[in-house]
């Protein structure tokens, strides 16, 4: 028998762990713990999901690293986690029967295809006369619970913010006690625990990389975070400053709780805790488009925008892909992007509006890329930063207000650290040359050992020639593109 001491008088539920890697302020353990007399937590290794991912894959390793403190913490509460690598929609209802289980308790997810299988999951569980019952727990406000006054979504953030701040009290950030109730957690017998081999994926390198996965790992962060979260709206753009929270993989998995993060930015009350709290906000903002418009997976928010006759040249899209545009800060974005699964948020935005409107390249391809490679990929963010940035989603960057790469450059990575580390070939160029190599001199690029279209590419476009393109692309929506003059200032 796996559960010891049980007998047919008690009740017994599974808690299915998802995106909610964590012991503490968890919702649906904590409400499985309250109402039954043992409980068992189970993770799936999504098979549906994992088959399509290459063998080294860093959202895996997180993943399975994260598994491995979570078993750690159940482990010392004389219970552990039961881990299976299949289909859910199968395996959820085989572990209620080999566990005699008469609920499943799980957290909500808003993306299309969790919907789909989770209502699955409970079509399968219906058949063996069981419930599963699902909590609010990776958001503080879901669905419809912001809308406006004609109980429709909001489609722009700044009115969103407002409302959802104005709702926004103790209730909703409320911690759930999950400590008092661990008693109640099942006294298993050790249960395996798969290599990431028997997952059929290798190490993809986390263990090289500053990341700590787990609740451990989260809140060492989150501590770091506090000591210069009042100082997080002077740096949070530079990323060749220690700004940003870099929660993001956390927030994503579920290792930190969102009630946590946001009751200490909604307390502390500095304008930099201010400010982040509206970039938890934005997240939010994403998700409710994203579960009341799941069209825009795989379409413009904006319709009229969804068939935008973009040129699609693979080359230039490869080039972007390896850092290769002659574009520094894009190259040394990309490269921080493929050598570590992270991208600073204002990389993202300079990397996707060069992609769409220089390289004229349907956004869809960038935001496929950046899924593959983000170790904190996150279905609703993801899709709705890059159609922010491609001027074809809710609220978006209007599409005149096109980055201009160099300026982005000087404005934000001034003296060219960021550009150095990731693409050193440029490391001994000074001053502007740093941002723009093709208009230094050639004593200055022989002075610094760089050769163009050797050392370093020259640019592939020019930006000033793309961005017309780009306004007369926009302008006619897909039709025949004719020459701009439109004389917007270009940021």
């Amino acid at each position: 028998m796996a559960i010891q001491s049980a007998d047919s008088e008690t009740s017994i539920a599974l808690v299915w762990f998802r995106r909610d890697l964590r012991l503490f302020d968890h919702t649906a353990l904590y409400h499985a713990l309250k109402e039954y007399d043992q409980v068992i937590p189970v993770f799936v290794f999504d098979t549906t999901i994992l088959a399509p991912l290459p063998c080294a894959d860093r959202r895996v390793e997180f993943i399975h690293a994260s598994l491995r403190a979570l078993k750690d913490e159940l482990q010392q509460a004389k219970s552990d986690l039961v881990i299976r690598h299949a289909n859910p929609v199968t395996a959820i209802p085989e572990l209620v029967a080999e566990f005699r289980a008469s609920a499943v308790y799980t957290n909500r997810d808003y993306e299309p295809d969790a919907i789909k299988r989770d209502t699955e999951v409970a079509a399968a569980l219906r058949e063996q006369g069981i419930a599963l019952r699902t909590f609010k727990d990776q958001v503080i406000f879901e669905q419809d619970e912001i809308v406006t006054q004609t109980n429709s979504m909001y489609s722009v953030f700044t009115p969103y913010k407002r409302a959802w701040l104005t709702k926004l009290n103790d209730f909703y950030l409320r911690s759930y006690p999950v400590a008092r109730y661990l008693h109640h957690l099942a006294q298993l017998a050790a249960q395996p625990f798969p290599s990431l081999q028997e997952l059929n994926f290798v190490p993809a390198g986390l263990a090289d990389l500053p990341i700590q996965a787990g609740t451990i790992g989260g809140e060492a962060l989150f501590e770091n975070f506090k000591e210069r979260v009042d100082r997080y709206h002077l740096n949070r753009d530079f990323p060749a400053v220690k700004g940003p929270s870099y929660l993001s993989v956390h927030l994503r998995f579920g290792t930190l709780s969102i009630r946590e993060l946001a009751a200490y930015a909604w307390r502390e009350g500095s304008q930099g805790a201010q400010t982040w709290l509206s970039e938890l906000i934005w997240r939010e903002f994403y998700q409710q488009i994203l579960w009341h418009r799941p069209y825009v997976v795989h379409h413009a928010f904006k319709r009229d925008y969804d068939a935008l006759a973009f040129s699609n040249d693979e080359i230039l899209f490869t080039a972007w892909c390896q850092g290769q545009t002659g574009y520094p800060i894009v190259d040394a974005a990309m490269r921080q992007l493929n050598q570590t699964g992270y991208m600073h948020n204002r990389l993202r935005m300079i990397t996707a509006s060069f992609l769409v409107k220089d390289l004229l390249v349907d956004w869809r391809w960038g935001e496929r890329y950046f899924a593959k490679q983000l170790i904190d990929f996150d279905l609703a963010s993801n899709n709705g930063g890059w159609q922010w940035a491609a001027s074809t989603g809710c609220d978006a960057q209007p599409y005149f207000r096109i980055f201009n790469p160099v300026t982005q450059s000087t404005k934000f990575d001034s003296d060219g650290k960021f550009i150095r580390r990731y693409c050193p070939e440029l490391s001994a160029l000074q001053g502007k040359a740093i941002h723009a190599p093709w208009l230094a001199n050639q004593a200055t690029l022989a002075a610094a050992d760089v050769t163009l279209g050797v050392d370093y590419p020259w640019p592939i476009v020019d930006h000033a020639c793309q961005r017309d393109k780009a306004l007369a692309l926009f302008k006619h929506r897909g039709r025949t593109p004719i020459k701009s003059n439109d004389d917007s200032a270009t940021t």
